[in-house]
């Protein structure tokens, strides 16, 4: 394995997997959360077939991969159970390095990876507060669904795109504080009423039907999650221009446009307006059903 990106000395290295030590509390409450139920999780018929199908069925993954191309370094912060970082590497000679506190999550990555001979993928077993990579390391970032998750988005954002090189890509996905209202509308009808009632008015979890352990997979991160935070498209905006980062595009979109068949090429930022209307359009559409989730897309100067 190749740890060239890393400033710190390791404790270990366990198959795929490079470990440091995790001191934080916080971190520590995130990891205890998913060491039972890791996430996302394996099928045993999955193989590189399966996930590359679902990595391709995904807008953003699949775009990302596209744009990515080949012979390049790739970073995944939170990439838990691995499964895109190994979609990332999979058919390319890109250097992919998948990074998660959670070691229960990273076995399941690594022995996947093992099992599949896919050689192109590692990962590290760290807290994103501990500053273990070395500066401009990676060609592109993937952090989707994770700085919520952690007691400073900020600042594991300030931390994350120090690693990024000039004209490098990132792509952030979080919570949105308007997005979000109908999960938290949920939430509360979930502790009073129950799963049975959820299943009612949540339409993730009816297309899961069939699958009970994936059911229990969205429960727990939606809507038991420990740690959770909410932002704005315009909060997100002020983290790239403080952190000299351009931006290029976002779901939703921060004007009118929702073309989104090519997340990579620059698109206006829009108004104030424009940006507030459309996080408000969200809780009526499919981002807001599935969670509120908001992707901005930037570029290191």
């Amino acid at each position: 394995m190749n740890n060239n990106f890393l400033k710190k000395p390791f404790t270990k290295i366990t198959g795929k997997i490079i470990s440091f030590e995790i001191n934080d509390e916080s971190t520590k409450k995130v990891t205890n959360f998913y060491k039972d139920n890791p996430f996302p999780h394996y099928k045993n018929d999955d193989n590189k077939g399966s996930i590359l199908q679902k990595g391709n069925k995904n807008l953003l993954a699949s775009q990302f991969k596209k744009f990515i191309g080949h012979n390049k370094n790739v970073l995944e912060v939170g990439c838990g159970t691995g499964q895109l970082s190994i979609y990332f590497s999979i058919g390319t000679n890109n250097n992919v390095v998948g990074l998660d506190p959670t070691i229960e999550s990273l076995k399941l990555a690594s022995n996947f990876a093992e099992k599949n001979e896919i050689e192109n993928v590692n990962f590290i077993n760290a807290d994103i507060f501990d500053d273990v990579l070395k500066d401009n390391s990676f060609d592109h970032i993937w952090c989707s669904g994770v700085l919520h998750h952690t007691k400073n988005p900020y600042e594991a954002f300030k931390i994350t795109v120090q690693s990024l090189k000039s004209e490098g890509y990132i792509l952030i996905g979080l919570y949105n504080k308007i997005g979000r209202i109908r999960t938290i509308i949920r939430k509360y009808f979930y502790k009073i009423l129950g799963v049975k009632f959820l299943m009612l008015i949540d339409p993730t979890l009816r297309k899961l039907k069939k699958d009970k352990e994936e059911q229990n997979s969205w429960i727990r991160d939606q809507y038991i999650h420990p740690i959770e935070s909410l932002h704005t498209l315009d909060e997100v905006l002020k983290w790239f221009k403080d952190n000299n980062i351009e931006y290029i595009s976002s779901i939703p979109s921060c004007d009118f446009d929702e073309d989104y068949s090519n997340l990579f090429e620059k698109k206006p930022k829009g108004s104030i307006y424009s940006r507030i209307v459309n996080q408000i359009f969200m809780i009526f559409n499919d981002l807001g059903s599935d969670g509120g989730l908001f992707v901005l897309i930037g570029k290191k100067k």
